[in-house]
């Protein structure tokens, strides 16, 4: 009897590649009187499956599984393979608490329980599960650090993110694996951790052991880098993606955050404007994005209108502070000054914002355009909503 995967796992790599290892079946198998028809099958499988890990520092355990278990295991088996997973898991929970069980059925009971537990969207359990599986270390090594693997991997996605890194140094520690698939895990975790320094050289070496290496790997690496200060690094790697990707718009978007972090604002709204002149900005949050680096980037007040007027005329943008706070700004401060939208603006603004700070922004350019009974109106509005500046409110509320 074989085993088999049901529900793909939603993790990086595959989940518990030695569920259909044959060191179990045979084992099963064995138990049986040798002229059954059922060892006949089973010697199919007698090739013993591949090492995954060849290099690990864990001596695998010789014991099998337990004669006298046999009907037991076999149930467990079957019911795992025809997806019952209830049963599989009170089948396994009688193997673990029997007094004549091995380390090996123990092992393999925690094993297939849970796998039966994630299949029912019980990480918990699931979790319990593989930590028995490695107390009672009973499993070869592809099982036991399939196990161990998995176990990592749902600490992490279950937000336990440190004692996920744990299991992961132990996992990489002692199975002495290189897999790109998997270093990229602890890469992720240690980005989680804020941990960017040591994050840099794991995702490296995923990426460098990689025939194929993801594009958000590298989009990881980035963002590790720039958080760690090392922001001309990240430059070069965005580039580089950009160079291999050129009609990828979210390797150029990357492109043009890593050149705003490094404060290099005339090549962030160079690569905008590619993209708003081949049209290619279609979600809010690129349309959010364009506008801040050209409000950001000298001389561009008239991007930054042309960006909110297309994303608000599409439906893109959302009609919110933001948007009508940077519009108001930009209309302001270009040249000439288009004052008149920038007040509509900030009227539309105000009314949106947490407290009287943009009133009483309102109220100053209203006076100084002369409008004395508006500019007094969004003074009382601003100190109804709260300004820490009192005074000034205060002033133009009073002003004859």
């Amino acid at each position: 009897m074989i085993f088999r995967n049901h529900k793909q796992a939603v993790l990086t790599v595959l989940i518990a590649t030695a569920l259909g290892g044959v060191v179990v079946t045979d084992a099963v198998a064995q138990s049986r009187s040798s002229d059954r028809s059922s060892d006949r099958r089973g010697s199919k499988n007698e090739a013993k499956a591949e090492a995954l890990y060849p290099n690990a520092t864990r001596a695998e355990p010789s014991v099998k599984a337990s004669p006298k278990l046999g009907k037991q295991l076999q149930k467990l088996i079957d019911s795992y393979n025809d997806q019952k997973f209830p049963e599989t898991l009170a089948a396994a929970n009688e193997i673990l608490a029997n007094s004549a069980a091995n380390s090996y059925d123990k092992s393999l009971a925690a094993q297939l329980a849970s796998q039966a537990a994630y299949q029912s969207d019980d990480s918990a359990a699931a979790k319990k599960y593989l930590q028995q599986v490695l107390e009672f270390n009973g499993l070869d090594n592809n099982g036991h650090f399939q196990s161990m693997l998995m176990l990592g991997q749902l600490q992490i996605q279950d937000d336990q993110t440190a004692e996920g890194l744990a299991t992961l140094d132990k996992y990489f520690a002692e199975s002495k694996s290189t897999k790109p698939e998997e270093l990229i895990i602890k890469g992720q975790a240690l980005y989680q951790l804020e941990r960017y320094q040591e994050a840099i050289p794991v995702i490296k070496a995923a990426i460098a052991g990689s025939s194929a290496p993801k594009d958000n790997w590298t989009q990881l690496l980035m963002g590790a880098m720039a958080e760690a200060g090392q922001t001309g690094e990240a430059v070069k790697e965005a580039e580089a993606l950009v160079a291999k990707n050129p009609n990828d718009k979210k390797a150029q978007m990357n492109l043009a955050s890593m050149y705003l972090q490094a404060d290099q604002m005339a090549q962030a709204a160079a690569v905008m404007d590619k993209l708003l002149a081949a049209g290619q900005l279609t979600e809010e949050r690129e349309y959010k994005q364009a506008y801040s680096i050209y409000a950001n980037t000298e001389n561009q007040e008239k991007k930054v209108i042309q960006v909110i007027d297309d994303g608000l005329a599409k439906g893109v943008l959302k009609p919110d502070y933001q948007v009508y706070l940077a519009l108001a700004q930009a209309n302001y401060y270009m040249d000439p000054p288009q004052v008149e939208k920038a007040i509509d603006a900030w009227q539309k603004a105000a009314p949106l914002s947490k407290d009287g700070e943009t009133y009483l922004n309102l109220a100053r350019v209203l006076h100084s355009e002369g409008r004395v009974p508006e500019a007094k109106q969004a003074a009382q509005q601003a100190l109804a909503k709260g300004v820490k500046n009192q005074a000034d409110a205060k002033k133009i509320i009073n002003l004859k």
